[in-house]
Parts: structure tokens; C-alpha cells; sequence
């Protein structure tokens, strides 16, 4: 890709963080009091976000609510706080300076913590995805998984915030967590914090299981890190004389949208990658620049983990016939939100669109179902097999025995 291919894409791509878009309308010359910011947090919302009829709510009302009471930042911050709630979005959420500044950390790649990605579901905290060979991964901990304390003190009604906060801390400490697994009773884990570097890329041989040895293997634990499309590309360079690509996104809770659009145009020539939609119906679609690396057949391996750009990534390939997908149906997050850097150091994300795939379909709530479906439980990780990374291995040499004839 030349340099001004890579302006053009940078200027019309929309920055995520598990599909965030980042908007800095700070301006460090301009004082701003704290019934202001609250003001621009409530314009913002108004102008920005992807129901017009903000949860079928009069979003007047939210405008001179607290006049009376916003004396301080910290008055503003609870003030912002209760009015996006209102909103009942999950993914759009205030930040205070603080919690900015640990995001902005993670997406540069360095943490203190344990490696997981968490969110709230039906009001419970759950583990998105373990990030490969951090201590939370080492514990045992799981997607799905749902984190009843922390310390010992209940995450009924906690947000995603105030959980990352308390599972967050210095390096060398530990953190305790009750989680409920499916169908198991509570189990306590202690688990040391450390610092939590993002490595993006793997090609080494899986724990459980066993690749064919004409086959090359790439496990892409997230889309976070600013490099993850580079670490890709070089991955996929050492195969080269590889009949066939293993994409292992399970448990990939998603990162920066324009790495998913990279790593896609790398397998399509000239294809239709993701479209978004706005509040006003307007749909932007980004198309493949026809940068392709390899036209090896792909196999695409997902679970309820692969979240955000792992389904941009898998939908782009699937519908288009660029891979065929082998797993359990995937997480099902289809919105993009912004981020909103405050004069003051606090940001607003808001959801400000929604994504469709290829063919146009909203996975929202839904997912991309496998064309193969094959679970992967308990019993098999015991017994140190992976019937999920068998079935992609016998479906890729299917395909690799169609590519042979076709050459």
C-alpha cells in the first residue's frame, strides 16, 4: 500500500477500540466549567447518537436537569453519568479522566492487570475473552464466565468501570475473583497482576491439538494493539509455502476497526468489507484496495468470545467466499462508537452507528453463525483435544484439494 493509500484509508476510516471511533474536541487554551462539560456531553449525545429518539426518551428534558446542583467536576461526572444511563446502551458510557487514561494505555498496548476483557450482559459481569499468556488465561479463566465478586465484594449492578478499576492494580498484587462458570458451582481464584503486554499475533502450534503440517496456523488474540495488522501480515509471509491458512479468532474480543479492514484486504481483491449506517440511514461502506497477500484457502475458527472486529473480520470473509467459518456462533456486537475526548481529560463513547456485513445482515445480538458448527467442551480440553481445530484442519484440506485441481 503506498503512503497515499494509507492517508486516504486513515482519513475515512472510523478508530476503534473494540470498534471505537476517537474524536478530540479538548482544547487545552479553553477553560470550560463543570456545568459545560456536562452541556457538551449532552450536545454530543444529541447530535451523535444512532437512535434519534435517544430510548424513546425527550432529550430536552436531560438539558437544564441539573442547573441547580452541578457545582463541581465531580458533581458534572455523576451528573453525565446518570443521563447516558438513560440512554440503556451499554457500549455508550462516560469516562471519567482516569479511566480514560488507563483505555488509552491498553490501546497502546501496556496494562496492569490480569488479561481479561470483561462487559455487562442481562446486568451481569461477564469475561468477554482471556488475552493469550496473561495470568488470567494462565488461571483458567474462560469466555463466559461470570465474575460474582471481586475481593469479595459483590458486582451486582457494577459497571464495566468500576469492575476493570478493582480488577486493575499495581504489579505483584493479587485480586480475587468468585466466578461462575455455566452449569459449576462458584469457584475463588487469586490471580497476581502483572503487566500486560498485547501481543496481537501467534503462530505457534495451539496448546490442544494438532495443525497438519501443510498448514499454517495464525492465532489473532485481539485487534487492540495499534501493530495487530502488521503482526498479521508477517505472519502470513512465514507461510507462504503453507497450502492452506488456519484464522484462529476464538475468544478475540475485537480492537481497532482499521486493523480488521487491513487483515481483511490482505485475503479480498476488490470486495465489499463492512458497511455503517448512521442515525440518519446514511450507509458508508468500505471496500477491499485489492492489497491481497495470499489467495491460499482460509479457515476461520470462532466462539461466543469472537466479538467486535473478529466479526467484522469473519463476515467479510464469509460472505464473500473468501473462507469458510468453523466454530460456535460468535458474540454479536454490530454497533461502533466514538470517543470523545472532554476538555477536561474525560471522554464520552457513544454509539454513533451501526455495522452490517457484506450481504448487508445486522449480527447485533445475533452473531455469525459457523457454516460449520462444532462445540468445544470441558470433556475435550481434558482429554487434550480440540474437535473445533479438527474440523477446520479436515475442511481446509478439502478446500486445498479443490484449489489444487482449479490451478
Amino acid at each position: 500500500m503506498s503512503f497515499k493509500q494509507m492517508l486516504k484509508r486513515l482519513s475515512i476510516f472510523i478508530m476503534i477500540f473494540a470498534l471505537f471511533a476517537i474524536t478530540n474536541i479538548s482544547n487545552p487554551a479553553m477553560a470550560v466549567t463543570p456545568q459545560g462539560l456536562y452541556d457538551k456531553a449532552w450536545k454530543l449525545i444529541s447530535v451523535k447518537y444512532v437512535d434519534e429518539t435517544q430510548n424513546q426518551q425527550n432529550w430536552e428534558r436531560w438539558r437544564h436537569k441539573y442547573d441547580d446542583v452541578i457545582q463541581d467536576e465531580q458533581d458534572a461526572y455523576v451528573a453525565i453519568a446518570t443521563m447516558v444511563d438513560s440512554l440503556g446502551d451499554v457500549y455508550t458510557k462516560f469516562l471519567t479522566p482516569k479511566e480514560y487514561k488507563e483505555e488509552s494505555e491498553s490501546i497502546q498496548g501496556n496494562l496492569k492487570g490480569i488479561g481479561v476483557q470483561i462487559g455487562v450482559r442481562d446486568g451481569k459481569l461477564l469475561i468477554i475473552a482471556p488475552l493469550e499468556d496473561t495470568p488470567g488465561e494462565r488461571a483458567g479463566l474462560k469466555s463466559e464466565d461470570e465474575i460474582l465478586e471481586i475481593d469479595g465484594k459483590s458486582t451486582k449492578g457494577i459497571t464495566v468501570e468500576a469492575a476493570a478499576e478493582k480488577i486493575r492494580g499495581p504489579e505483584g498484587t493479587n485480586v480475587r475473583l468468585l466466578v461462575k462458570r455455566k452449569n459449576e458451582e462458584p469457584k475463588l481464584y487469586t490471580i497476581e497482576r502483572a503487566n500486560i503486554e498485547l501481543k496481537s499475533v501467534s503462530t505457534k502450534a495451539p496448546k490442544i491439538g494438532k495443525v497438519d503440517d501443510n498448514l499454517g496456523y495464525i492465532r489473532l488474540s485481539s485487534f487492540i494493539s495499534r501493530n495487530a495488522a502488521n503482526e498479521f501480515q508477517e505472519a502470513l509471509k512465514k507461510f507462504q509455502d503453507k497450502d492452506g491458512i488456519i484464522v484462529d479468532l476464538r475468544s478475540n474480543p475485537g480492537g481497532l476497526l482499521t486493523n480488521a479492514i487491513y487483515i481483511a484486504d490482505m485475503f479480498l481483491s476488490s470486495k465489499t468489507i463492512v458497511s455503517t449506517v448512521d442515525k440518519d440511514g446514511y450507509k458508508d461502506t468500505q471496500n477491499s484496495m485489492a492489497q491481497v497477500i495470499t489467495r491460499q484457502p482460509v479457515v476461520v475458527i470462532i466462539n461466543g468470545g469472537s466479538a467486535s472486529a473478529s466479526e467484522i473480520l469473519s463476515g467479510a470473509l464469509k460472505d464473500n467466499k473468501r473462507a469458510i467459518i468453523v466454530g460456535k456462533k460468535s458474540f454479536g456486537k454490530g454497533l461502533v462508537q466514538e470517543i470523545n475526548k472532554l476538555p477536561d481529560g474525560s471522554a464520552l463513547h457513544i454509539t454513533i452507528q451501526k455495522y452490517l456485513t457484506p450481504n448487508g445482515t445486522d449480527i447485533h445480538k445475533k452473531g455469525i453463525t459457523p457454516d460449520y458448527i462444532v462445540d468445544l467442551t470441558e470433556k475435550d480440553i481434558e482429554a487434550k483435544r480440540d474437535p473445533q481445530l479438527e474440523k477446520a484442519c479436515e475442511v481446509l484440506q478439502q478446500q486445498v484439494g479443490k484449489y489444487a485441481k482449479a490451478q
